[in-house]
């Protein structure tokens, strides 16, 4: 009886515990698959890379690296590991997402929602916007 009181008891703290610790855990602003909200800096954001160099090298090297996995080869939202995400990776080519300007894309591509990852695995800001310079070829 002693025994299973203090298991009992022992497990309640752990649960208890796993609620406090949980609850102090931010929740995302943004849910995968909900509209972006993007704040106006990055949507007024100046591309400083803009006709730098050519989109097709270094933008082109990085995007095979980094994004063709899921972004494919054409940037169409077909690449391998299209079909294991949680959301629907949409075409590069759509108007509606070229329309954007060249921060609304870098928002997207390395700062917030599933890309965030992104903004350590590709650390140079340079190599970040020569990316994005790349997507913008891919009309």
């Amino acid at each position: 009886m002693k025994r299973t009181l203090k298991n009992l008891l022992g497990s309640a703290v752990v649960i208890m515990t796993s609620v406090v610790l949980f609850s102090f855990v931010a929740p995302q602003d943004q849910k995968a698959g909900a509209p972006w909200v993007i704040p106006a800096n990055y949507k007024s954001m100046a591309n400083p890379q803009k006709g730098k160099g050519d989109p097709e090298s270094v933008g082109k090297l990085l995007f095979a690296k980094h994004c063709k996995s899921c972004h494919g080869a054409a940037g169409l939202g077909d690449g391998p590991k299209a079909g294991s995400m949680d959301v629907k990776i949409k075409s590069f080519k759509d108007g509606k997402f070229q329309a954007q300007s060249d921060g609304e894309i870098y928002f997207q591509s390395f700062v917030d929602r599933d890309m965030k990852s992104f903004e350590k695995k590709i650390p140079a800001v340079e190599d970040r916007w020569a990316i994005v310079n790349y997507i913008r070829t891919l009309k």
